[in-house]
């Protein structure tokens, strides 16, 4: 839904930024997300919401992001906030002088970022969430996906089909566009996996490339295809990658790199190095998870993110614990909790919104489980669960799996079924076909203890659930026994 802007020019809003303080617009879209569970509303804000408000785009937020913002500042009024009246941006006085609404942001729940008529949106936003979510839940991945990319795709058309359609020369709104459909493949992936959003997010990826042979109106639009088309073809490896596709996988990362490359945009290189080692990883090659780890902290030195640089490390820790060298792991660690502890800034990239305290945790308990050292990687792991954001529905079930995994392996049944339980419980929400192989493991280490609190009610639970092709990198390389949150 976009349309015309304003032709009054926004002014940034000084006093919502002074309230953000130190933390990045990420960790303040998460603390905005978590007041409005606390007081029973649904908001879907992120980083660039936050930056939007903070630009001025956004002069009076609707009545749900009202609501929430002054439960979260008590003794503010939205004066003290930075936004204008409400009867200054809506009715009759306001449309006279800005006759076309604004533009409306792209995200899975279709929230009402603009300050036009907000309360209508409202009422329709939270139907269209529920029906979004119905059709997920129902396996309609193609309504879903059509609601959810549409915006940029011709997804509610055939993938074929749309390929083909002729593209014209590229404007800013088509670039906005791509860029609204990758964090709408991030946003789905969060919180519902990535088995069955694959294959329909695939046709907004071959629309992009087209949209770069065809060339663009400006520089400032070509290079921001550039980058739109690199980052929507890692989300659409993460997709395949998650989804037990390796092969699909390794395709998409170079394609990404190979963009990086060609437009010489060092963060998009990073980020596909990042993907490439966590890939290397799960198909069973630790050397090359190392090694593209390291390329990735190369590239990313100069872009001054001390979150990216954390995360690669724990990359490369990755890639040291599956070659079995426990000091070259541990020296990674280090790093990753050294960098980690300078804090966030707005160097970090929007892609690295999953990335808090939690994953930290997860990915070190990974690296802990497969050096085999069970009771440190069932510490880490249930700290994980207990820090992650809940909006991160699939992550949470990928480290509740990996508790369950670590306290089965390191002889505690009892607490490892009912860990176990609760990933079953939130299968009923996320489609991930490497979460699913994690708790398949789990399972058969559990079979010799059936006898064990709560083992049976798991093992029964467990059978029960509906059969789903893992797909593999090749017949030889099993499907990862353990995951990471997405990238």
């Amino acid at each position: 839904m976009t349309s015309s802007p304003s032709p009054r020019p926004p002014r940034p809003n000084p006093a919502f930024r002074r309230l953000r303080g130190q933390r990045s617009p990420s960790e303040f879209a998460a603390a905005v997300r978590r007041a409005a569970r606390e007081i029973g509303e649904r908001v879907s804000c992120d980083a660039r919401y936050i930056g939007r408000v903070e630009a001025g785009e956004i002069r009076c937020p609707n009545y749900a992001y009202e609501r929430v913002f002054l439960h979260m500042f008590p003794d503010h009024t939205l004066a003290d906030l930075g936004f204008a009246p409400r009867s200054a941006v809506r009715g009759r006085g306001a449309r006279a002088t800005a006759p076309a609404p604004p533009t409306y942001d792209t995200q899975e729940t279709y929230e009402t970022h603009a300050s036009y008529d907000e309360h209508t949106y409202d009422d329709q936003n939270h139907e269209e969430s529920d029906v979004r979510r119905r059709a997920f839940m129902t396996g309609g991945t193609a309504t879903v996906a059509a609601v959810s990319l549409g915006p940029f795709g011709l997804l509610s058309d055939d993938p074929a089909t749309a390929a083909d359609r002729p593209v014209h020369r590229a404007g800013s709104s088509e670039a906005s566009a791509l860029e609204d459909a990758v964090r709408s493949i991030r946003v789905l992936d969060d919180r519902h996996g990535a088995d069955g959003l694959y294959r329909r997010a695939a046709a907004p990826l071959r629309t992009a490339y087209s949209l770069l042979d065809a060339g663009a109106t400006r520089q400032k639009v070509t290079d921001r295809l550039y980058a739109g088309a690199g980052e929507l073809a890692i989300s659409v490896g993460w997709l395949a990658h998650d989804s037990g596709r390796f092969d699909d996988a390794r395709s998409h990362y170079a394609e990404a790199l190979a963009t990086s490359r060609m437009c010489g945009d060092a963060a998009l290189e990073a980020h596909a190095f990042c993907n490439t080692a966590f890939l290397a990883r799960d198909a069973g090659r630790p050397r090359e998870a190392v090694r593209a780890a390291q390329a990735a902290q190369r590239a990313a030195r100069p872009l001054g993110s001390h979150r990216l640089l954390s995360l690669l490390a724990l990359r490369e820790a990755g890639g040291w614990a599956g070659l079995a060298d426990r000091a070259g792991c541990e020296r990674a660690l280090v790093r990753a909790q050294a960098f980690f502890g300078r804090g966030s800034s707005d160097a970090d990239p929007e892609w690295m919104t999953f990335f808090g305290e939690a994953e930290l945790e997860g990915l070190e308990a990974q690296c802990w489980s497969t050096l085999g050292d069970w009771t440190r990687a069932a510490r880490h792991a249930l700290r994980a669960t207990q820090l992650l954001d809940p909006h991160f529905t699939r992550n949470t079930a990928l480290f509740t799996a990996e508790l369950a995994d670590d306290l089965a392996r390191g002889g505690h049944p009892d607490e490892a079924a009912a860990a176990g339980l609760r990933v079953l419980a939130l299968l009923e929400e996320v489609q991930s076909s490497r979460i699913r192989t994690m708790l398949a493991g789990t399972a058969r280490v559990l079979l010799p203890h059936r006898r064990a609190t709560g083992v049976s009610a798991f093992l029964d639970r467990h059978t029960s659930l509906p059969r789903t092709h893992v797909r593999t990198a090749s017949a030889t390389v099993p499907a990862p026994a353990k995951a990471s949150g997405r990238s």
